[in-house]
This record gives C-alpha cells, sequence and structure tokens, in this order.
C-alpha cells in the first residue's frame, strides 16, 4: 500500500517502543530514515541487526531541546541523503501524579521543553527543506490527554495540547506549498513501561506500537494529501 522507496523520514525518539515500531514501517516499504535518538550506542543496540547504518540509515544523536543541536542532527541527515520528505516528531514522555500546587517547576520546565519545544525545534529546522521541495508531511505525537485537564497532569497536558496547537499552526501557513502537517491522539500504548507503571490493567485493549506506526505512514503518504491540520484519535479499546 505505502511506498517510500525514494523518501527520506526522520524519526525523533526513534529507540522508544513506538519509535522502533515507526521506523521498521518506513524502512519495509523503501524509506531512508534518519534515526535519532539521544544515544547512538541505544540505536545501534535496537536496529543494528536489521537496519544497519548505511546507505538506507542514518543514526543521529541529538538533544531535541537543544537549538543547535537539532540544527546539527537536520544538517547530517541533509549532508547523508540530500533531502528531507517526511519529519515524525515521536520523542516524549510523561511525569505525573501530582496536584499543580505540588509540582516543582523543574517537572514543568522537562515537560513542556521535551514534549513541546522538541517539536516546535526540530520542525522549525526541517521546514525550510520541505519548502525548497514544495512538499512534505510532518506527523507528530500528542496525546488523548491534551484534550482535557486531569487531575495530577496538568504539566503534561498542557504539553501535549501544544503540540495540537504547533500543528495546526504548521497546517495553516504551510498548506498553500503542499506540506501538511498532523498529530495523532494515542490513548494507552502498549509497551514494557506502561505494562511496568499500570500492571493491573488490561494491556490486551491498549494499542500496538505498530498499530500506531500504521496511522503515522498513513499520514505521511500521499493517500492523506488532503488531512491537513487533524489531531487523529487513536484509542483502540484503552
Amino acid at each position: 500500500m505505502f511506498d517510500f522507496s525514494d523518501q527520506v523520514i526522520i524519526i525523533t525518539g526513534a529507540a522508544g517502543a513506538l519509535g522502533q515500531a515507526t521506523t521498521r514501517a518506513f524502512r519495509e516499504p523503501g524509506g531512508r530514515v534518519g534515526i535519532v535518538d539521544r544515544r547512538r550506542e541505544t540505536a545501534e543496540q535496537v536496529f543494528g541487526n536489521d537496519i544497519p547504518e548505511g546507505e538506507h540509515a542514518l543514526y543521529v544523536t541529538a538533544d531535541l531541546t537543544s537549538e543547535a543541536s537539532v540544527a546539527e542532527m537536520v544538517k547530517a541527515t541533509v549532508e547523508r541523503f540530500g533531502r528531507i520528505d517526511v519529519l515524525v516528531n515521536i520523542a516524549g514522555g510523561f511525569v505525573g501524579d501530582k496536584r499543580l500546587h505540588e509540582t516543582a517547576l523543574d517537572t514543568w520546565d522537562f515537560l513542556m521543553n521535551l514534549n513541546a519545544r522538541s517539536v516546535f525545534l526540530t520542525s522549525r529546522a526541517v521546514i525550510p527543506h520541505l519548502l525548497e521541495r514544495k512538499r512534505g508531511r510532518i506527523v507528530s505525537v500528542a496525546a488523548r490527554a491534551a484534550l482535557a485537564g486531569k487531575a495530577g497532569s496538568g504539566p503534561y497536558t498542557a504539553s501535549k495540547m501544544a503540540v495540537i496547537r504547533l500543528t495546526e499552526a504548521m497546517a495553516d501557513e504551510l498548506k498553500q506549498d503542499n506540506i501538511t502537517a498532523n498529530c495523532i491522539l494515542p490513548g494507552t500504548i502498549d509497551t514494557p513501561r506502561n505494562r511496568a507503571d499500570r500492571p493491573d490493567e488490561d494491556f490486551s485493549a491498549w494499542i500496538k506500537p505498530e498499530s500506531m506506526a500504521n496511522v503515522i505512514l498513513f499520514l505521511a503518504s500521499d493517500l492523506a494529501r488532503d488531512i491537513n491540520g487533524a489531531a487523529v484519535p487513536v484509542y483502540g479499546r484503552s
């Protein structure tokens, strides 16, 4: 169904559970992937056997909250592959379970930087390359939790809502240039971390990373060329 054989895809948070599934999903139909993670050794451990660095893959380390580090990551990808066609913003995280007045400022800063600043900086660095080609796709991962505030997770929900608003702004700004920006709103993803944190829940109701990856591929494909500025719910039975 999908053909990415002539396309270059940057995937942030590539070594995480969803990042791994998405990276492998893009490689299967021929995509060349910029595998972005904080530590090169992590990417090597995860992908070294099935997606070795070479003609079709580049391992790039980056601090996605640093403007300079993001710029170097994008530069390295363009130098290797000569172009960028798709940006997938997966990197993110969660800290919660404290009421707002009990939450440390460091927690607010951490979540806003990791979940929102990273999307801002990475998208800002990639967009000029998409504009050069008058074509491109940006797909970001927000969260169902962004749709409503919830006790114990105020900074997290705020940071993920920022991803939705950034997506809408980019979609409006870039729509005349054949560039789309969309985000997905996952429910609970079936990851080792979530299983460890919530051992008493029904894991079978959670969303498999591979299922999420298929939605990302769709939004990055020509099949979704008329979808722009959307926040797509992917809840499964969670």
